[in-house]
């Protein structure tokens, strides 16, 4: 018995780092390409050309010779029609693999074409005094927000915000949030703060930008409606009437760099508690 388990271990090849590292390479890359055909025309052409695999090693196993001979004529010009009929998921999937986060250069260059898509779209929002409500998510999730809105999901652009905030558009009002650089939802409800000065001075959208930051660790980009003017808020506090060089500083400091206000944890716990006591006053004095 001992003799017939070692014959079958000397048969089987050694299994070492690099051929793990190969199984691991092929698995990925068959798998991101059926994410990609999966839901498309290709998909139906990729079972077809399945069949046609099968249908060939059926016919050496049963000794179907037309089919096998007529297969195999046909087979060296099977890597051309692949190349063909896939070329737009080739595609594809090369630019998933190369939008991947490889390198942190790679990201960084992603974020900062981010930021300039922002900086471009709230620009032109501000020479239209088109009004807007830009939230963008950091370290501490935005569901719940995320949920009260229009889900989107959808890659960010210049021309897709402008097109939301149109005057007229279903879902201009509210904010929209984004969500590792796309836009999860929009038409989104936040919550106002309450705090007695910016209650008064400020309006409903730019204390919605102000309230979000109060419970979150995120980026509220703000377009005044009635003079196109650019504001950001940031840890409960508002900077009114930003440049667009400013804009981008803002946005590359915040969620580039990750710069933090000094213990915003414990500010944002004792916040909190402020804000809840002050709904209830406010709560209280609008029962009586």
């Amino acid at each position: 018995m001992r003799s017939i388990f070692d014959t079958i271990s000397q048969s089987m090849p050694t299994v070492t780092i690099a051929a793990i590292v190969d199984i691991l390479l092929v698995a990925f890359l068959v798998y991101q390409f059926l994410m990609i055909v999966r839901g498309r025309r290709a998909a139906h052409i990729l079972v077809g050309v399945l069949i046609l695999a099968a249908m060939y090693v059926a016919s050496a196993a049963f000794g179907l010779d037309l089919i096998r001979t007529i297969l195999s004529s046909v087979a060296p010009y099977a890597p051309f029609a692949l190349v063909v009929m896939f070329q737009s998921e080739i595609r594809r999937l090369l630019a998933r693999i190369g939008r991947r986060r490889w390198l942190s250069i790679g990201g960084r260059l992603q974020k900062r074409e981010f930021a300039e898509e922002l900086v471009l779209a709230l620009q032109q929002l501000s020479h239209q005094k088109t009004g807007a409500l830009v939230v963008i998510e950091r370290d501490i999730g935005l569901r719940t927000f995320i949920e009260s809105g229009v889900l989107l999901d959808a890659s960010l652009s210049r021309d897709l915000l402008l097109t939301i905030f149109r005057t007229g558009s279903a879902l201009h009002d509210g904010a929209v949030i984004v969500q590792g650089q796309r836009i999860a939802a929009a038409a989104c409800f936040l919550p106002l703060t309450v705090r007695p000065g910016v209650a008064r001075s400020l309006g409903t959208r730019h204390r919605a930008g102000i309230g979000v930051t109060e419970e979150t660790d995120c980026l509220s980009l703000v377009v005044s409606e009635e003079t196109g003017r650019i504001s950001v808020a940031a840890f409960g506090e508002i900077e009114m009437d930003v440049s667009p060089a400013r804009l981008e500083e803002r946005i590359t400091e915040h969620i580039i760099h990750k710069r933090t206000a000094p213990s915003f944890r414990q500010q944002l716990a004792e916040r909190e508690d402020d804000v809840s006591l002050d709904r209830e006053g406010a709560r209280d004095a609008t029962a009586d």
